[in-house]
């Protein structure tokens, strides 16, 4: 198979962060196996969704992961001009959900596999594919934690999320949390009688907001736009109807940190602004979503090196948006970005890849195999 029908049939697995990913596994477990490699299937905590860890060539020596992870974001978007499952020819554009983030990357090691299996590498390239990267990297930890087990310790992790194949050094973390709050509803017209969690959650909001705004202040990395860690309120949800005492309201908020500080450790702040609201009669709660820690991997580092060999140009500094990179370097493995496509068509309607940049990525792919084999 070539890298577009392999992206076609992957395109054509609706495997949605948070549902099961059985099929599209099993059907990549096949495939690698077909090729020669030898395969692991870890299943998570869950029970319907699982990481899935591929070898080619010596397992017992230090080799590359090229990492990706199999779920997309759903695609209930109205814009779409053709089924989002379904890959689309357009020209030099191949259309559907995934191709950008980031089946694009998938269907490249894929198609680059049979090669790779053919050539006498003397350090291994190992493919390791995660579940819910986009419900905040939920899935990789597992598939991390179980690798001592699996390989020796890889010498470098690609990851493989949209950037144009432009590799890139370092990304913020990310922690998103719900706040809850729950008081006492009632009839509007008596409000002394109820506890309003819609009234208490925005004298909270107000509290968040004016946090955020001192985050400002630094600590700084001139690598990233804006320099320093941010904050927002991204969703408020209250009440039943205007004459009925809201009694539950939920906000949800993320917080975006420079590498080198924690997001977590940056929310615990707000976290007490929460429990503080108990002692005006509410109950409250606190829900951690989703947290990955930054990315700042050293110019001066092997990794960036083989990936400026690799794809011919320096890499660049940072991007905005998050990756699971920041997880396998807080494990000890350097890693960087890298792959086909543009994070600016991914999460929209019409997602689509560019077949040049399917060619250059699994050219890349196979150029780190002949290097390996060297």
């Amino acid at each position: 198979m070539n890298v577009e029908e392999i992206l076609a049939t992957l395109i054509a697995f609706p495997s949605v962060v948070g549902s099961p990913n059985g099929a599209i596994v099993n059907w990549v477990r096949e495939y690698c196996e077909a090729a020669g490699a030898e395969t692991t299937v870890l299943c998570g905590p869950e029970g319907d969704r699982s990481n899935l860890f591929v070898t080619i060539g010596p397992r017992r020596a230090c080799g590359y992961i090229l990492s990706g992870h199999l779920d997309v974001v759903p695609a209930g978007e109205r814009e779409w001009n053709s089924d989002p499952f379904v890959l689309r020819h357009d020209g030099a554009r191949l259309h559907g959900r995934g191709t950008s983030d980031m089946k694009g990357f998938l269907a490249c090691v894929l198609a680059a596999l049979p090669r790779l299996a053919a050539t006498n590498l003397q350090r291994p390239i190992h493919l390791a594919f995660s579940y819910d990267e986009e419900a905040g990297a939920r899935g990789v930890p597992h598939l991390i934690a179980a690798l001592p087990s699996l390989c020796e310790k890889p010498l470098g992790a690609i990851i493989g999320e949209p950037s144009r194949m432009e590799a890139v050094r370092g990304h913020k973390g990310k922690a998103a949390a719900r706040l809850e709050v729950i008081g006492r509803s009632g009839h509007s017209s008596r409000p002394e009688l109820g506890l309003n969690a819609v009234h208490a959650m925005s004298g909270l909001v107000t509290q968040i907001v004016a946090y955020g705004q001192t985050l400002a202040d630094g600590p700084f990395d001139t690598d990233f736009a804006p320099p320093y860690s941010s904050l927002q309120v991204g969703v408020i949800a209250g009440g039943q109807a205007v004459n009925i005492i809201p009694d539950r309201c939920t906000a949800d908020i993320e917080l975006r940190a420079v590498p080198g500080v924690s997001p977590s450790s940056l929310l615990e702040p707000v976290k007490a602004q929460l429990i503080a609201l108990g002692d005006s009669g509410f109950d409250v709660a606190w829900h951690e979503l989703s947290a990955y820690p930054g990315l700042s991997l050293p110019q001066e580092s092997g990794l960036a090196a083989l990936l400026t060999e690799l794809t011919g140009r320096e890499p660049l500094s940072a991007v905005s948006y998050g990756t699971e990179a920041g997880l396998y370097q807080q494990a000890g493995i350097d890693a960087i970005i890298c792959g086909p496509g543009d994070i600016g068509r991914a999460h929209r309607a019409n997602e689509y890849i560019e077949i040049g940049e399917l060619a250059a990525c699994q050219s890349m792919i196979e150029r780190l195999g002949s290097r390996l084999a060297a």
